[in-house]
């Protein structure tokens, strides 16, 4: 692989950062990535299927969001948008959501593959372009949760389009991973960050701008943003290393997935009641 020119490598920083920042930097992340994203991950997350994390676990083998036939759907994050297509086969009314352009591109051109459409919208997960009550259920897989300044917003505004008695179910990094090292390797294996260390991970540019951030929450941090936006937790999965599986996916390894969680999924749900 070649090496880019030590004046084009990012410098990497934990510092604070706006919305304003966070939303441009993910938009134009994830616009020039999105090719080679879907191009590395597109075999293992599919066209149709909703594959939950990078340990292979499978909405069709779980079912975390339920019985979805006859439900209305908004799927934040979407990418390629292969969830909401999967769940368009179990008889949802879906519609898939995303700030990125470029992964709504790959989202149309694997619809096209696979002969399934559902209705795609580029949006703002701050701000979504729905009117209160609009959906029984809300999910994300890895998609809008990480990348925003302010997530304890996005869980007020999920609550707000989501009607009483609806779903919120998303999978993040697990909080612990962010105190070892981005490795899936044995240097992966030592802890040399404070997992109290809210500042988000950024790659800035050679201008000082960040191209790239993702932002840190502890275990507490996210039950107190949901609770605090009205939901009831009720569920976490924490995903065990399934035998035989020898994929590495960025960080996410088998190494480390047989010592240690790699992603936390939160069940919560909007009460019928205040």
């Amino acid at each position: 692989m070649d090496e880019r020119p030590a004046h084009l490598e990012p410098a990497v920083t934990r510092r604070a950062v706006s919305d304003a920042e966070g939303r441009t930097a993910s938009r134009r992340w994830w616009d020039h990535d999105a090719d080679s994203y879907q191009e590395e991950h597109g075999t293992f997350l599919g066209d149709v299927d909703l594959v939950w994390c990078p340990e292979g676990l499978r909405e069709a083998e779980v079912r975390l969001l339920g019985d979805v036939k006859g439900t209305r759907m908004l799927e934040l994050g979407c990418g390629a948008a292969a969830g909401s297509r999967w769940l368009d086969g179990e008889g949802a009314d879906v519609t898939a959501l995303d700030l990125s352009a470029g992964m709504l591109r790959q989202a149309r051109l694997a619809a096209e593959r696979s002969g399934v459409h559902v209705p795609l919208v580029q949006a703002d997960a701050l701000a979504l372009p729905f009117r209160a009550g609009t959906f029984d259920t809300v999910h994300t897989a890895f998609g809008a949760v990480p990348f925003v300044a302010d997530s304890a917003a996005l869980m007020r505004e999920v609550f707000r389009v989501l009607r009483p008695g609806g779903s919120w179910v998303f999978a993040v990094t697990h909080p612990m991973r962010w105190v070892f090292l981005d490795d899936p390797g044995e240097g992966g294996l030592m802890a040399v960050h404070s997992y109290f260390d809210r500042r988000p991970y950024v790659e800035e540019d050679s201008s000082g701008v960040p191209a790239y951030v993702e932002a840190h929450r502890t275990f507490g941090d996210r039950v107190r943003e949901l609770t605090a936006a009205g939901f009831v937790l009720r569920d976490v999965v924490e995903p065990e290393w399934p035998p035989g599986h020898e994929e590495i996916w960025g960080q996410w390894s088998p190494l480390r997935g047989r010592l240690f969680p790699g992603t936390a999924i939160f069940v919560a749900w909007r009460p019928t009641a205040p």
